[in-house]
This record gives C-alpha cells, structure tokens and sequence, in this order.
C-alpha cells in the first residue's frame, strides 16, 4: 500500500524537515544560548538479528541466552546528520544514512543478496541540559522513510544517546536508535548504533554588549 504513494510521503517529508529547519533557524537568531547549526559525519551498524530474536522470544531470554547479536552479524554504513537547537533542552537532527544489508522483509524475497537501504529521518534530540554543559544525555524521537530495493517504506525512530561538546566548536556524540517500521512489509525492526562527531557550521552570533551610560 505504502509503495504506491512514496512519492507523496516523500513530498510531505521532505515538506515537514524544511518548517523544522525555519524553526530552528528563526528560534536561534533570538537566543544564542542554544545550539548552532552543525553538521555531523558518523559511522554506525545495522542489526537486525537482534530484534527479530526478542520478538521471537524476549529481553530478558536474549540477554540470558547472550543472544545479542555479533558485530559481523551487523550492517556498517555512514551518515550524515544536521544538528540545529529549537530551544536549550531541545535539537532538531536530520539524518541520511547509507547501508547495504541484507533486510529480511515479510513475504518479499530480500534477503538472499545485500542491497543499499538508503533512510533520511527529521527527529527532536530531547537534551537533559543546555548547551553550554560539556556532556549532556538526550532521547530521540522522530519521523523517517526508507528505500530498500524497489521498496519505499516509513519509520519511527526512538532511542537516546549522549553528546560531549569540544570547546563550543565540535561536539563526540553516541547514540542508539530502535527504528520501528509504520510500513512492516516494506520496512523491518532494527537497531542503529551511532559513533559520530559534529562541527558548527558558520560563525557563532555573539551576544550584544550593553554600553555604558
């Protein structure tokens, strides 16, 4: 069903990241306190041998049975994110991402060869503190869609991870994603481990000095 109207999801998608970005840029021209535009470049793996694991079984089996999945069981790939803060406690993120997996996907045969799985996603960073603290933990939460194959598909990823800033200049950032398929015979339940690291982008607006009388 998803398939035959990827074209209009993609439209509204890509429609609903714009309005976030003039958010965020029109929020962050009146308080420089939150965090400027950035761009991060991160390197992450796909699993999605674990998942299927727990919903075969459960949490509590695959970590007794040490049934979490292996590194060579993964699918590495690279991305690409914009990182731009809405308020101090919140940071818009859009991310494009690049991997070759080999994705099961129901009644579809997939996953007899790897193929790329190409997935942008518009989502808020939740921040336990503002930005002018050196290490923050965050929750993520979003809207994504996919291209696997011949296959369009939508997603909600959902997770948390911590971000540690470099004198106000870069930022380390590690997080980690359940991305949970809206279309489940085009798309599959996965986790994304991310190992990234963010620049700022442009000059930083310093604040006004107040003159003297």
């Amino acid at each position: 069903m998803f398939g035959l109207n990827h074209a209009t999801f993609m439209r509204k998608f890509l429609v609903l990241s714009t309005l976030m970005i003039s958010i965020a840029q029109m929020t962050w021209a009146q308080n420089n306190s939150i965090r400027p535009p950035a761009i991060g470049v991160s390197f992450f793996f796909n699993d999605f041998t674990t998942p299927q694991r727990i919903r075969t079984g459960s949490l509590s089996e695959v970590f007794r049975e040490k049934q979490w999945a292996k590194l060579k069981e993964m699918s590495p790939g690279i991305a690409l994110t914009y990182f731009e803060g809405l308020k101090k406690y919140i940071d818009f993120a859009g991310s494009l991402s690049f991997s070759f997996p080999s994705m099961p996907l129901p009644e579809k045969n997939t996953s007899s060869s790897d193929a790329m799985l190409l997935e942008a996603d518009a989502s808020f960073n939740f921040k336990m503190f503002p930005e002018d603290y050196w290490f923050t933990p965050y929750i993520i939460a979003g809207v994504g869609g996919s291209k696997y194959k011949n296959y369009y598909g939508a997603f909600i990823p959902l997770g948390g991870g911590v971000k540690v800033n470099f004198f106000d200049e870069a930022a380390f950032f590690v997080n980690m994603q359940y991305r949970v398929p809206v279309t489940t015979e085009t798309n599959n339940y996965h986790f994304m481990t991310n190992i990234g690291i963010s620049g700022v982008i442009g000059s930083k607006k310093q604040p006004e000095l107040k003159q003297q009388p």
